[in-house]
């Protein structure tokens, strides 16, 4: 089980959140960056990895990472592999992305599927996860609205947490996205919210 940080008495966490925009200023660096200046604010220690400058590799369904149960046995050799380690060391972990084709992105969902070397035994009864317990939560944002059009994405993503044995800590669409800039204010309440959700 995964274990807080303290701070002064207080219950803190190490949080970790993937940047999945290609846009370093664009609407879903924005809506996590308002998610970052909350936890932080609140003395979370968090760390941000914005994933378009990073090597990665997508799942190549070899398997090998199944014979080494307790750790990242993956055999590709690229910024995954680090990434991982981060989110095993991490209580708290936001998967974000702009929504793309009614899914995430192709560099969040690499990450996503190179999971696949966290967790062991799947469905049976020695089903052992290295993030078990992880507080994990999803934030996209996209042009169009909620209706036949992101649900499905947040209906994988909670299929995935059942694998990761992990905890559905809070989901956050931000639709009818046009440019940062006109972003509705009631927009970074929404994030705020999402942020305290996150940690509770």
């Amino acid at each position: 089980m995964l274990k807080a940080v303290s701070y002064q008495g207080e219950h803190k966490m190490k949080v970790i959140l993937l940047q999945g925009g290609a846009r370093k200023k664009g609407n879903t660096a924005k809506v996590l960056n308002w998610v970052e200046e909350e936890l932080k604010s609140n003395g979370h220690e968090v760390e941000t990895i914005y994933l378009h400058s990073k090597d990665l590799k997508g799942c190549i369904g070899c398997k090998k990472c199944k014979e080494i149960p307790d750790a990242v046995g993956c055999v590709q050799k690229d910024d995954i592999l680090e990434i991982l380690e981060k989110m095993i060391g991490a209580e708290a972990v936001v998967f974000s992305s702009p929504l793309y084709f009614w899914g995430i992105n192709a560099q969040l969902k690499a990450v996503i599927d190179r999971t696949y070397s966290l967790y062991t035994n799947a469905n049976l009864p020695g089903h052992k996860s290295l993030v078990e317990g992880q507080r994990q939560a999803l934030l996209l944002t996209g042009a169009g609205p909620w209706d036949n059009n992101a649900e499905g994405a947040f209906t994988a993503f909670g299929r995935m947490q059942k694998y990761h044995k992990a905890v559905n800590a809070g989901e956050l669409f931000i639709g009818g996205c046009t440019t940062p800039s006109e972003m509705d204010p009631s927009v970074r309440a929404k994030a705020i919210e999402f942020a305290h959700k996150l940690i509770k």
